[in-house]
């Protein structure tokens, strides 16, 4: 059976959507003809842990470990909440305080291209025994963060291998990348860390088609868009029972505060009774301080219930009891090519999905395509509040469903066997 080394720093009990994704493609490889080898830190500083998904691990599989050298430790010295806000990808982007931005700007300019760098040298050192020792050809790295990739391009230098770098998240147009205050001299060099990778690589795999049309403007190498996706099997497309609930599940960012949203269930709220008696406002995750200030200026603050992060498999079960799945994207250009990976769990959740993000956003395509629900952009309080009162006059009708087509082509099955056929076996 073929072999595949696969170089990720997520893996369980890490939580979070970075973890899932191959996480799931490793259970399923060995069901086209390939054993995946796993290399992952031994003590990482994961800002979200999910002890379920230990037993996700396909069985038997082999997990190579080194310990990681993470200044995260130091920075909670300064400040321990802003340490976590900013290892979970929450800025606050409008008026962060003096030690944030001094966090913000260490990050960027000090630690390029991120702060698991010292862990490249070890590894690369470490790996090299491993490939030989296991008679690895192919190497997959898989990034954020990026100096996964960096381990990726040295053992590329140092032995004859094909090597695939795959990119959940951009690089250089990251949506965040302007927020760590980067100088010139640290930009230049995040750029040509990019640009060494993107051309150094065998193959690129993207999650989008918007990040594969920005890596075509930097490098001839071929680049193949395969999406994230859901496990088990879609739920039933019956209204389930309970509160009109409308339901983010994920990290809610301060850039993703959609001010129109909270005004359009405030002015149903203040129209319609009934609607204000049966609304709740269910947050699931991390969420900026920002975004919770702004629903209560609302005077939404009855309706809504926030949860910490819970287990992906509670997570699944809050998906499938929701009546409206909300997605919320920030809204600037560099995040059009984004599509979280919850949206294709909504999917498979099969209730309506109401997505607010940037002109032009990847995700209204599959939305309108899967026929799963509507996206509008941040401006558009009009059209949002339309939808919202003849979704609401449906769930009062016990009739609230969507029929979403071609779901299946996104189970991460569906998606392994892409993986192999337009890539491994290549």
């Amino acid at each position: 059976m073929q072999k595949v080394l696969i170089v990720t720093y997520y893996w369980p009990p890490a939580g979070g959507p970075g973890v899932q994704r191959w996480l799931y493609f490793a259970a399923y490889l060995r069901e086209f003809g390939i054993e995946p080898v796993i290399y992952t830190p031994e003590n990482p500083h994961y800002p979200l842990r999910d002890d379920s998904l230990v037993h996700q691990l396909p069985k038997g599989i082999k997990v190579y470990r080194q310990k990681i050298r993470e200044p995260y430790q130091f920075a909670r010295l300064l400040s321990r909440s802003g340490t976590k806000r900013i290892s979970s990808g929450i800025i606050n982007r409008e008026k962060p305080g003096r030690i944030e931005r001094l966090m913000l700007w260490v990050r960027g300019n000090i630690f390029i291209p991120d702060a698991r760098k010292y862990w490249i040298k070890p590894s690369v050192h470490f790996l090299s025994g491993v490939m030989i020792k296991e008679g690895i050809d192919t190497l997959i790295t898989t990034g954020p963060p990026h100096s996964m990739h960096l381990i990726g391009l040295k053992l590329k230098g140092l032995h004859k291998i094909r090597w695939i770098a795959d990119f959940r998240d951009p690089w250089t147009s990251i949506g965040y990348h302007n927020a760590l205050r980067l100088s010139r001299r640290a930009l230049e060099k995040h750029r040509k860390l990019e640009a060494a990778v993107l051309n150094g690589a065998d193959a690129l795999i993207t999650t989008s088609t918007q990040t594969m049309r920005e890596f075509k403007l930097l490098t001839p190498r071929p680049i193949h868009v395969i999406t994230n996706g859901y496990s088990g099997e879609p739920n039933s497309k019956r209204q389930p029972e309970g509160p009109f609930t409308i339901s983010h599940i994920g990290s809610l960012l301060s850039g993703r505060n959609p001010v129109s949203l909270w005004n359009a269930l405030k002015n149903l709220s203040d129209e319609y009774p009934a609607f204000k008696r049966d609304l709740k406002i269910e947050l699931i995750g991390p969420v900026s301080p920002e975004v919770l200030k702004s629903i209560r200026d609302h005077g939404l603050a009855p309706q809504l219930s926030v949860k910490d992060y819970i287990p992906h498999d509670q997570a699944l079960e809050h998906q499938r009891r929701a009546q409206i799945l909300l997605l919320i994207e920030i809204d600037i250009p560099e995040t059009r090519g984004i599509i979280p990976g919850k949206f294709f769990e909504y999917l498979a959740a099969s209730r309506p999905i109401l997505a607010l993000g940037p002109e032009n956003w990847e995700v209204a395509s599959l939305i309108a395509q899967c026929k799963s629900g509507a996206a509008f952009r941040y401006e558009e309080q009009k059209e949002i509040t339309r939808t919202l009162l003849s979704w609401y006059q449906d769930y009062k009708k016990h009739n609230l469903t969507v029929a979403a087509e071609g779901v299946e082509a996104y189970h991460r099955r569906a998606l392994t066997g892409r993986l192999v056929k337009e890539i491994l076996w290549e």
